[in-house]
């Protein structure tokens, strides 16, 4: 069973390590724990813990855009393939309807990034545009609520 909980300042240095994986760190920028800790501190960065049998196996970080959009700025899990991201996914969205009360959530993906292009289409999220970053091809990726 996947549960999302709101990230707490102990979880910095796990999410750390977990975005240090190899199987990770290339399709994402990842942040040292003094980013993470700016970040949290926000008002706007909302940063959700995913927990599995009372364990922390990932982390979200949303940022609220507008009054009715949310972008999904990055989800990290410490085990691939068992579709606990896909499950805190669709706990993500729920929450954003029932918490954040938002009708859209947006993203962007690395374009060579495969497996989670995959994943997104899998879970409804479309291309609406396409972008750069430091000359790598980016997508712009939506869902509405």
């Amino acid at each position: 069973m996947i549960e999302l909980k709101e990230s707490k300042i102990v979880e910095v240095e796990r999410f750390v390590e977990m975005e240090s994986a190899s199987d990770t760190a290339g399709f994402i920028l990842p942040y040292s724990a003094e980013q993470h800790l700016a970040a949290m501190a926000q008002a706007q960065v909302i940063y959700l813990s995913i927990y599995q049998s009372q364990v922390l196996v990932g982390f979200i970080i949303l940022s609220l855009d507008g009054t009715s959009s949310v972008e999904f700025r990055r989800i990290v899990v410490s085990e691939k393939g068992r579709g606990i991201g896909q499950h805190a996914m669709s706990s993500m969205e729920q929450y954003c309807i029932d918490v954040l009360g938002r009708k859209r959530i947006w993203l962007d993906v690395f374009s060579e990034n495969a497996r989670g292009i995959h994943i997104y289409q899998k879970q409804g999220y479309n291309q609406f545009d396409r972008g750069e970053y430091h000359g790598q091809s980016l997508l712009f990726m939506e869902k509405l609520l």
